[in-house]
């Protein structure tokens, strides 16, 4: 079995800054990427940032310049720092794996998702 877990979400204020965590965990053979989604209230799900086996990372527009997606490849996590929090980023974010298994079996993961609130 493979697990993600999520931390890091909480209530922060306008202009805050908060860094999530994701964990991966279980019978994983490769991951080969990476990412953070979010569902605000009302919305549909939006890819937010991801980051694949070499490295390379891409961001929606609406987060550019402010979050920053890292990746820890011995510890199995994925981080989403986020700096200049907007109160329009108010949402569950969700990690998502696309990794293969031990028997080399390749789908997407996801993790039960962490609450970010942006508000005074």
């Amino acid at each position: 079995q493979v697990q993600l877990v999520e931390s890091g979400g909480d209530l922060v204020q306008p202009g805050g800054s908060l860094r999530l965590s994701c964990a991966a965990s279980g019978s994983i053979f490769s991951i080969y990427a990476m990412a953070w989604y979010r569902t605000a209230p009302g919305k549909q799900r939006e890819l937010v940032a991801t980051v694949n086996s070499r490295g390379t990372t891409t961001y929606a527009d609406s987060v550019k310049g402010r979050f920053t997606i890292s990746r820890d490849r011995a510890k199995k996590t994925v981080y989403l720092q986020m700096n200049s929090l907007k109160p329009e980023d108010t949402a569950v974010y969700y990690c998502n794996a696309d990794l293969a298994n031990i028997h080399n079996v390749r789908r997407n993961y996801w993790g039960q998702g962490t609450q970010v609130t942006v508000s005074s």
